[in-house]
């Protein structure tokens, strides 16, 4: 079949947005192995002394993650923080009900914060706003950020850590619009709950930056109207409303199902007109920005994750929704990830689910090795070279139509202009699985002096996996792209995934 021909033109004064570096997060929660024999696993022969396994945190550096989210998720909602401190062989063993597993809480927000300095990465903490509320989330920020000569401050202190940690980044609740979450709430119900609580929280700490929940996903009956009703509430107190996101849609066939990462814009356009129509009903000079801090592809169908929850219940980390991702699934998890650059106006902060071995990037094995799976290599190449300015571009591209979507651009793609590495970076997705694409992208006020490299991922089998064969689909090195008067054109296999740099004088 012909190429596909794609004209893209960029200009060096033209930005979209700031990439804020907390866009390249993941998430760790109590649940299955993510915590337990995923960073954690004392007794490992890559464990250090506090027993975090080493060579997780070398895959973690090396991903380019910036930021985690923890501890949930579902778990939060029915999980109180004091449980977790303090000596590990007093602390209880508890009742995990969103998870129906046991937490034996050996690790908690000291152990956490061990770990997230080793990983290099800033925490993005979430309090219980299920079960508990304005007290325990107060308490919890006084624990962590105030210095002393306080009840909570100085019981850190009494737990050997004397300075404060200055947490920044605080998310009040996780899915509250989502029915099966522990202590689900109506729109005015948590609206009341999280505004209270964040004037509180801000007391205690003026400097904290607060997440306020949106919608749970792009289907929930309630969006986009939790975000309106809430914000009533909450605009004032907050500087980012959450979103949450995940795809499965496998069996739809290859052109629906990278279709998906465009009800995903719509998803984000919608919720920044909301935010918008809610700065002007409060009158406010203030911007709420974005923290899409749950999302990714889905694998394994919601009734296979209920039936192991419900089959073998009350266990310690038990293996949960183990997903395994192909090269198809990387594609979308590509374009999806993308859209936060295209958005970097208003999202400044992303959190990938999850960093191990639960719809995870990091695979573990107990007592034995580390593995990745193909979405890994997108996010890796995004965390460590999409850093700079986005920008502006406009296109001539040829489209399909399928049942999930009308107009879907044959490839996804957007450029970043990385000021400090003299370069600028095109990430694409050929979506079309019959034919390369060749792509013309020109470069307006820049002087280019090559290209750098053309990274590219893509296989024969569209349905192949990292699972038996850890290193069977991975990036490699093409000769697809050349400079021409300025002009890069660039050769983008079938169903694959793409990064070219080129370098600026």
């Amino acid at each position: 079949m012909e190429k596909k021909k794609i004209h893209i033109i960029v200009n060096k004064n033209f930005i979209k947005g700031e990439i804020d570096r907390r866009i390249y997060g993941s998430f760790v929660e109590h649940m299955g192995r993510v915590v337990y024999s995923g960073i954690y696993e004392p007794g490992h022969e890559t464990a250090d002394e506090d027993g975090f396994r080493q060579d997780v945190l070398e895959k973690v550096r090396e991903m380019g993650v910036t930021a985690v989210r923890y501890p949930g998720g579902n778990f939060v909602s029915c999980y109180d923080w004091k449980d977790g401190v303090g000596a590990v062989e007093k602390r209880p063993r508890r009742l995990e009900i969103a998870w129906r597993s046991v937490e034996t809480n050996e690790i908690g927000t000291n152990e956490f914060m061990k770990w997230a300095k080793k990983a290099g990465i800033e925490p993005v903490f979430a309090v219980n706003l299920g079960t508990k509320g304005i007290e325990n989330a107060v308490s919890l920020v006084e624990y962590c950020n105030i210095k002393e000569g306080t009840y909570y401050s100085d019981w850190r202190r009494e737990h050997g850590v004397e300075q404060p940690y200055g947490i920044k980044t605080w998310c009040m609740g996780n899915e509250m619009d989502g029915d099966w979450q522990i202590g689900h709430k109506t729109a005015q119900e948590y609206g009341r709950l999280a505004q209270e609580t964040a004037k509180a929280m801000k007391q205690v700490d003026s400097s904290i930056e607060l997440v306020s929940c949106g919608s749970s996903k792009s289907d929930m009956k309630t969006y986009p109207e939790w975000e309106a009703e809430t914000l009533k509430y909450t605009y004032p107190y907050v500087d980012y409303i959450s979103l949450h996101q995940y795809y499965g849609g496998q069996e739809l066939g290859t052109k629906n199902f990278l279709a998906q990462s465009l009800d995903m814009e719509d998803y984000i356009r919608t919720v920044i007109g909301t935010c918008d129509y809610s700065k002007a009903w409060h009158r406010s000079d203030k911007t709420v920005y974005i923290s899409f801090d749950e999302w990714g592809v889905w694998s394994v169908p919601d009734q296979v994750v209920a039936a192991s929850v419900d089959e073998k219940p009350w266990q310690v980390a038990p293996h949960l929704s183990e997903q395994i991702y192909s090269m198809e699934d990387a594609l979308l998890f590509s374009s999806m990830m993308m859209n936060f650059l295209k958005y970097a106006d208003r999202i400044k902060i992303a959190c990938q689910s999850l960093l191990t071995n639960i719809s995870a990037a990091i695979m573990t094995e107990r007592g034995g090795g580390v593995w990745v799976q193909p979405i890994y290599y997108p996010f890796m190449h995004m965390a460590n070279y999409g850093r700079g300015k986005v920008l502006q571009s406009v296109d001539e591209m040829p489209v399909y139509d399928c049942k999930m979507r009308k107009q879907v651009p044959y490839v996804d793609y957007v450029a970043v202009h990385n000021g400090e590495r003299k370069e600028v970076v095109l990430f694409a997705v050929n979506r079309s699985e019959e034919a390369p694409a060749e792509l013309t992208l020109e470069l307006q006020e820049f002087q280019t002096a090559g290209v750098i490299e053309h990274v590219a991922m893509y296989s024969e089998d569209k349905k192949a996996t990292n699972l038996e064969d850890h290193d069977l689909v991975k990036p490699k090195q093409i000769d697809g792209s050349r400079l021409e008067s300025g002009r890069v054109i660039s050769n983008l296999p079938a169903l694959s995934w793409n990064m070219v740099r080129i370098e600026l004088l």
